[in-house]
């Protein structure tokens, strides 16, 4: 992947430990994916980051997707912008790991939970 390519979010995400305050008891509220990278990942990494609230950041064999609060995955929105079927069963196989709460809402919906007090009405 070229440097341009990885830079195109121009931010990090990343803290340094140096500025990890490990005694904070604030909550995160933010939820994310990381897949490696493939023509899919790349469709939905440019499909996710159209929302402003979504941050993509691409490393060199792996993409990030984060997000506050949930990240929605529609599959049928997700299939149209790559021009081939992307299923809930492949989205999860090009995810190499996420944090959060991930539910499949049904075959079509992948939710990731920052909150995990609004995951609680799917379990």
């Amino acid at each position: 992947m070229s440097s341009t390519a990885r830079n195109a979010t121009k931010q990090n995400i990343f803290k340094a430990m140096k500025d990890i305050d490990l005694s904070s008891r604030e909550v995160s509220h933010e939820c994310g994916v990381t897949m490696n990278d493939s023509v899919e990942a790349r469709a939905i990494a440019e499909f996710m980051g159209q929302d402003p609230k979504v941050t993509v950041t691409y490393n060199p064999a792996t993409i990030r997707i984060d997000g506050e609060g949930k990240l929605i995955f529609k599959m049928d929105e997700i299939t149209e912008f790559l021009g081939r079927e992307m299923t809930a069963e492949t989205f999860e196989v090009n995810t190499s790991t996420h944090y959060g709460r991930m539910v499949r809402v049904d075959d079509d919906t992948v939710i990731l939970f920052g909150d995990m007090n609004e995951v609680m009405e799917y379990i």
